[in-house]
């Protein structure tokens, strides 16, 4: 067996790969996104038998001034980490990222997975990916909600709410809703170019949904499509439309859209452990699975904390809300490049 870095000639056998063992972040589009847009350098690891992919494990170096020289696997979305045909080939391709970020400086790799290495190293397992089991008919999950959730939904489609769903299109309205939303959380977004690279990439296996009130957008969300399976991605509701119970009429068109499609499973994305977040999730019938932050660590024995809910970012997190948006959005997408 053989561990070598993929280029755009095996871009193809890659995503072949892929499409039968990774899901839609270990796609290998998102590495022309990484190092075209943001500038940041990559290695897309495969694991050959003879000349057969067996492997793949990408990973990605982020440098900045703010948060220093540190990798992920795969940073700004929900996980990545090594997909392998047996445990023997998933430490060949670990042990050659290490050696390779080794090489890099990096403070730590990240290793994002939706399951426990087959090497150990330290773990963090703070994040939850939440999943619905789709059905074909959408009314027989609507069916197995609670009555007083069923009752938020219905209160929800009452209120004139509607819905769209599309592509690059509805960018402009989405991004809209998660500027502002971002803003609200704190948060640092990106520039509006991102997602347009990423509609440019995938533009078969990407939606958008916006839903209206009235004219204005009030909620959206982004989301990939792999396979049988929704990723959610990016999702957002403005402020002066929660009293509508938009998230509710977010969540249902989605969930109903995803089910008409034929998906079998829907990922709303990852959740910390415990949180508002995941206790809304729980709502739709959503089952919590861990999530392992795994870390090959360079010069410390702590686990990094790169993120909002450490004490260290708090008035940083604070500041941000203060701030006009019009700064914000003018400066976040530079910070947010950073951020995995």
């Amino acid at each position: 067996m053989n561990i070598g870095r993929c280029d755009e000639a095996r871009a193809h056998d890659w995503n072949a790969y892929v499409a039968g063992h990774g899901s839609f972040y270990h796609r290998f589009e998102w590495k022309a996104i990484n190092e075209h847009y943001f500038g940041h350098q990559t290695a897309y690891l495969g694991a050959f038998d003879d000349d057969r992919l067996v492997g793949v494990l990408p990973f990605v170096q982020l440098k900045s001034h703010l948060f220093g020289n540190l990798a992920c696997s795969m940073p700004f979305v929900n996980y990545g980490g090594p997909c392998a045909a047996d445990g023997a080939t998933e430490r060949r391709l670990l042990e050659e990222a290490a050696s390779i970020v080794e090489g890099w400086g990096v403070k730590y790799l990240e290793i994002r997975s939706r399951q426990p290495l087959a090497i150990e190293l330290p773990t963090s397992s703070h994040k939850v990916s939440m999943t619905i089991d789709l059905v074909a008919d959408p009314e027989i999950l609507f069916a197995r909600f609670k009555s007083g959730h069923r009752q938020d939904i219905r209160r929800a489609l009452k209120n004139g709410l509607t819905a769209r769903f599309g592509g690059a299109e509805l960018l402009d309205d989405f991004y809209t809703v998660l500027s502002e939303s971002w803003h609200e959380l704190g948060t640092p977004f990106y520039d509006k170019d991102y997602f347009e690279r990423i509609l440019g990439a995938f533009p078969e296996s990407v939606r958008i949904c916006v839903v209206y009130a009235g004219t204005q957008p009030a909620a959206a969300a982004f989301d990939g499509l792999h396979g049988d399976t929704v990723e959610g991605m990016w999702l957002g509701i403005r402020h002066a439309y929660r009293r509508l119970l938009v998230g509710y009429a977010l969540y249902w068109e989605l969930i109903k859209d995803a089910c008409e499609k034929g998906y079998a499973r829907f990922h709303l994305g990852r959740s910390t452990a415990d949180s508002n977040a995941e206790t809304f999730k729980k709502k739709w019938n959503a089952t919590a699975m861990p999530l392992y932050w795994s870390y090959v660590l360079r010069g410390s024995e702590r686990l990094p904390a790169l993120n909002t809910a450490n004490p260290k970012f708090q008035m940083a997190v604070s500041l941000w809300r203060r701030m006009p948006r019009q700064v914000t959005n003018l400066i976040g997408p530079r910070i947010a490049r950073s951020i995995p």
